[in-house]
């Protein structure tokens, strides 16, 4: 119109061009600080790690073993006789020695603690129907996922970051390159991602934080030791090479690798023609950690949006075929149960959940590749040999001593969970009769685990592959094995609150006592300089020792031949017949189900004190 004047465009431009600065600048630092990865998840998981104090003692403890192992190697390398030109020769190896072991001892431990560690990562948040809430704010399903991802790796790489001062210390002994050193920290790293990864994708199916633990590491066991078996064992024909075979198969095994990377640093020929790359091997776990985390985010979208909705049921449940809720009416009398109430609604839960197909998954899939493994090995005419079957009876002993000692950890801790455990001491049942359900229904779950391993050994001993007397002793080493940790796990799961805690806690007191105890032993003999006679009688007791002698003594068609008082047990005491040893063992099973009673005794002591 006539008579306006015209705005300048500096009026114009210059807010303009501030305004376009700073959302640049804000989006430039919002892309730094990393905050579009984590969210308020990684914020707030840190607030609260760093207020507990288990995460502190988790590092006090890690710090300890590893100092004490290290200080046993280094007694045990460098010896303090001899001149000093001798001692001064051994450092390079006891370099590389106390190296070894601490990139095994990382490497193992930080994937067992992040198993643990991540076992509830999405089942807490679905247990506490926090999860469809968190979907009605700004933070998406990214988010969440890389917030508890990110937020329990960084405590595991505290605990990575203890030990490289010792690394870069021992280092000045020489005899280790740092290229081993940066490779296996790498290796490391793509191992513990993956692993974190896998148990954060099946806390999404599961709730009970002992399915998930159990559920990782056999997942782990398939597919790095069990799936690379067959394949080698159904391919070797085809190529004429077997190096390059293992080159092809081990790549992508995070544990293979690790193997293969020590050898080539201790001494390079030992591999011979086999190839690996560990960067390449790094990329291909970062890639299958890649897509556990894409599917997990799908995944935790498509629960979240059930439980806002309320249709949680209709995701881990099948949906009725028409399209209303499916009831079964109950026609039944009620059935009176009186004292034995806690007992019965231990017997009536499910073992493999309510699903028949997963029942059937988890029963059938275990004997197929079972069998496939004995068709294989039978093929190579050594199913009769005694390495192949004392194999056989020790993996698949590991598998039921797994359960063993998970599942009694967790038998009040979930009670405590899910805020049962202040309604159960309501009731009129007396605190023998809770700890009698409990025990009974943990022994109920167990069980199966030992299926496996006693079908192969009634099969293999009427084959005429295992001596008879197995049958007797080693249902001794396993009954007092079950009720031990039936008696360690009831007392951590009545001490604790947590299911984590109490199953780290009983993992850890077996590492102790089977474990720590006889290192220090040694190394008190190694600086006294006096006999390790008493470290001999007590490996004796450990478990893993008896069965590696029962295994030995009793396994292969040699053995299996003989008569009863020409087998030989090869203990640290001395041989020892199959009659001096089953009363040895025996023996040995009334002072283990005695401990494991007392601690079961204190476990109902404390069913009372500090019940919120």
């Amino acid at each position: 119109m006539a008579g306006e004047v015209p705005i300048p465009a500096k009026y114009i431009l210059v807010p303009l061009f501030k305004i376009m600065t700073t959302a640049l600048i804000n989006f430039v630092s919002k892309f730094l600080s990393l905050s579009w990865l984590t969210g308020p998840i990684f914020d707030k998981e840190l607030r609260v790690s760093s207020r507990r104090r288990r995460n502190y003692v988790l590092r006090f403890t890690y710090l300890v073993l590893l100092t004490t192992f290290l200080v046993f190697v280094w007694l045990e390398e460098v010896r303090y006789l001899g001149s000093a030109v001798y001692r001064i020769s051994r450092m390079a190896r006891a370099g590389q020695t106390i190296t070894f072991f601490i990139v095994w001892f990382q490497f193992c431990a930080t994937q067992l603690i992040a198993i643990i560690m991540l076992s509830t990562s999405i089942s807490d948040e679905i247990d506490n129907c926090t999860l469809g809430l968190l979907m009605t704010t700004p933070i998406n399903s990214f988010q969440i996922v890389m917030g508890k991802l990110f937020s329990k790796l960084l405590q595991i790489i505290l605990l990575l970051a203890i030990s490289l001062p010792l690394l870069a210390i021992v280092r000045i002994f020489g005899g280790v390159p740092w290229d081993y050193i940066i490779s296996s920290l790498c290796i490391t790293l793509a191992a513990l991602i993956f692993v974190s990864s896998l148990s954060m994708f099946f806390s999404i199916y599961f709730r009970k934080a002992y399915v998930v633990i159990i559920v990782t590491i056999l997942s782990l066991g398939l597919l790095f030791a069990l799936l690379p078996f067959l394949c080698f064992m159904m391919f070797k024909d085809m190529m004429s090479d077997d190096d390059k075979l293992i080159s092809i198969i081990f790549q992508a095994n995070p544990y293979g690798i690790m193997m293969f990377n020590t050898m080539v640093m201790d001494n390079p020929r030992n591999l011979g023609t086999i190839f690996f790359s560990w960067p390449l091997h790094c990329a291909i776990m970062l890639v299958s950690s890649g897509v556990l985390l894409l599917v997990s985010i799908i995944k935790v979208r498509k629960v979240a949006l059930c439980q806002a909705t309320g249709q949680l049921d209709r995701f881990f449940r099948k949906k009725p075929t028409n399209g209303a809720i499916e009831s079964r009416p109950n026609t039944s009398a009620i059935r009176p149960v009186g004292k034995l109430a806690f007992l019965w609604k231990e017997l009536r839960s499910p073992l493999f959940g309510r699903s028949k197909t997963t029942a059937i998954l988890v029963i059938s899939i275990p004997l197929i590749l079972l069998l496939l493994t004995y068709v294989l090995i039978a093929n190579e005419n050594v199913l009769d040999d005694q390495d192949v079957q004392a194999s056989y009876l020790a993996i698949l002993g590991c598998i039921g001593m797994l359960f063993a000692i998970v599942l009694p950890a967790t038998c009040i801790t979930s009670e405590k969970e899910s805020r049962c455990w202040p309604l159960i001491l309501t009731t009129t049942l007396s605190d023998w009769q809770i700890l009698l359900g409990k025990i009974i229904g943990s022994l109920r779950r167990c069980a199966p685990a030992w299926f496996l391993m006693f079908g192969h050994l009634i099969v293999f001993t009427l084959i005429g592959f295992i001596h008879p007397i197995a049958l007797i002793h080693i249902p001794v080493l396993v009954a007092w094995i079950i009720v031990f940790f039936l008696g360690t796990g009831v007392y951590f799961s009545s001490r604790f609150k947590h299911t984590t805690t109490a199953v780290i806690m009983n993992f850890t007191f077996a590492a102790v006592i089977w474990g720590l105890v006889p290192l220090l032993m040694l190394l008190y003999a190694a600086m006294t300089r006096t006999s390790d006679n008493y470290v001999e009688r007590y490996m004796n007791i450990n478990p893993l020792f008896q069965g590696a002698v029962v295994l030995d003594g009793t396994c292969g068609r040699r053995r299996a031949l003989r008569s009863v008082t020409k087998l030989r047990y090869h203990w640290a005491r001395g041989n020892e017949n199959a009659l001096e040893s089953t009363g040895f063992l025996l023996s040995s099973m009334l002072g283990y189900m005695l401990i494991g009673s007392l601690f079961a005794w204190r476990a109902k002591c404390r069913f009372r004190r500090n019940i919120f």
